[in-house]
């Protein structure tokens, strides 16, 4: 199988397989038994904290592993918002389900939520943000580097805008950890959503940052774990196993980028045709949002799984639905046009000959399907 679907989820490396293990077999006590073992795990716990935190410039104490993304996110805006009696919350319309879920609920609540959509190409504007400000505005969540498509967003010009206005801002980078540098002073961020199966960690494992300098609420009271920001023992070898694994990954980003953009080239290059529409500016070189006129994404993946090659019509998440992408709904796009999507997303194992048996797929169906050739 010719694997290209790492946006949804990645394999374990060795490095945080052996950390993994390692941990796994010395490191098995409970963070908060009073007991030398207990303690050591505590050690090692708070090892892995501050590593995460430096690879985001972050405080440390800012840092509380979560069981994913989902979670990360969940617990984040739950957490903050529920620090304010009401107010009004921004984000766009093409965020991870986990936030739109979220935001929704709050709704219900008495929360009020603004949903911004794409430009053409597949970013937010920042005038129309700024215009969608009020007096009660409490908090921004707008994602890092899109799923779908892997378009990046203005983090940086978004969050300086805010700051000078004294909003929160959120951003959901669990697509982006690993692949880009981020800096939560430079980025004027007040929290993060990072996860470990995304950059060849283990599965179950995320973490947020929470900037201590701002105040977050207790959503289970009572919870001990993670300074109350979690409940449920902390799964101690699978977050030392996704800080090994970060690190790896901020170690390989440069020569990793250089990669993907190469090979990303070559498939949007070898894919030129009037009836393929490959979609959004380039952000995130390994993810590539593509489009067959008068196709259904479905029906895309279906073949070339057929042909022994994996890739998604849209985040993981989203899968089984059968929805039209909401990233290019955002987008303007019609519905019709939105179920064609299908996501490619390269890897650190992927080869051009990889790419090249895939370009040959899309060739084959759209000759089948009698549409013309390339």
């Amino acid at each position: 199988m010719i694997y290209l679907d790492y946006a949804a989820s990645t394999p374990i490396s060795d490095i945080a397989l052996h950390a993994y293990t390692q941990s796994a077999k010395q490191f098995f006590a409970n963070t908060e038994s009073a007991h030398n073992a207990g303690t050591d795990a505590t050690h090692l716990l708070e090892n892995a904290r501050r590593s995460i935190a430096s690879l985001l410039n972050g405080d440390p104490n800012g840092i509380y592993f979560t069981s994913g993304g989902t979670e990360a996110n969940v617990l984040a805006l739950q957490s903050i918002v529920k620090t304010f009696s009401q107010g009004h919350i921004i984000t766009s319309s093409a965020e991870h389900s986990s936030v739109l879920n979220t935001f929704s609920q709050l709704e219900r609540e008495g929360y009020h939520v603004t949903y911004l959509p794409y430009n053409e190409s597949g970013q937010i504007s920042l005038e129309s943000l700024i215009k969608a400000i009020r007096t009660d505005t409490i908090l921004v969540s707008i994602t890092f580097g899109n799923s779908e498509i892997g378009t990046l967003q203005p983090i940086k010009k978004i969050g300086k805008e805010l700051a000078k206005r004294r909003i929160l801002f959120h951003t959901d980078a669990v697509q982006a950890f690993g692949k880009v540098d981020i800096d939560v002073n430079e980025l004027y961020l007040s929290a993060v959503s990072v996860s470990s199966h995304k950059l060849h960690g283990p599965k179950g494992v995320g973490a947020c940052y929470i900037s201590p300098s701002i105040s977050w609420k207790q959503i289970l009271p009572g919870t001990v774990h993670e300074n109350g920001f979690r409940p449920g023992t902390v799964n101690v070898p699978g977050i030392f196993s996704f800080a090994a694994a970060a690190e790896d990954a901020i170690n390989r980003l440069n020569a990793e980028q250089k990669k993907f953009t190469n090979l990303r080239a070559h498939l949007v290059n070898e894919l030129s045709h009037p009836n393929i529409v490959i979609e959004g500016e380039q952000g995130l070189p390994h993810i590539i949002g593509i489009r067959i006129k008068g196709l259904e994404g479905q029906y895309v993946m279906l073949e070339l799984n057929r042909k022994g090659i994996a890739v998604s019509t849209g985040s993981a998440c989203s899968i089984g639905q059968q929805q039209p992408s909401k990233t290019l709904r955002a987008m303007g796009r019609t519905s019709d046009e939105a179920r064609e999507l299908v996501r490619i997303s390269l890897g650190r194992d992927t080869t051009m000959q990889e790419i090249e048996k895939a370009v040959d797929g899309f060739k084959e169906i759209l000759t089948r399907c009698s549409v013309t050739k390339i």
